[in-house]
């Protein structure tokens, strides 16, 4: 994959929402970001089921169910105010400190 990697806006512990796929509608806090492949994990979203042998770490093996890594184009932070999802911008303030804020109501991201 020839990718170019960008700078993911979203961080570890990010409200947000999915905003296309099967998963829908869907909310979960941020649990890990993946800037070379562009893609972010989220708690209760995207899980796969995976079928394994027995082996070390599962010596009964069986059905496994484990998060993957989503897309970043697909998902959106929840502003508080609304609770609806928007994208994430920057505000340089005059002493040159850059803060993240919601794009659609440029408050500030806590």
């Amino acid at each position: 994959m020839n990718r170019s990697i960008t700078k993911i806006k979203l961080r570890v512990g990010d409200n947000v929402m999915v905003l296309t796929g099967r998963e829908k509608g869907k909310t979960g806090k941020v649990t890990a970001v993946h800037p070379m492949e562009n893609k972010v994990t989220i708690e209760g979203i995207n899980i796969v089921r995976r079928h394994t042998k027995p082996n070390q770490s599962h010596p009964q093996g069986g059905i496994i169910d484990t998060t993957k890594p989503i897309d970043v184009s697909k998902v959106g932070i929840i502003d508080p105010a609304t609770k609806k999802p928007t994208r994430v911008a920057y505000e340089v303030s005059k002493d040159g400190s850059k803060t993240r804020v919601y794009a659609s109501s440029r408050k500030e991201i806590k």
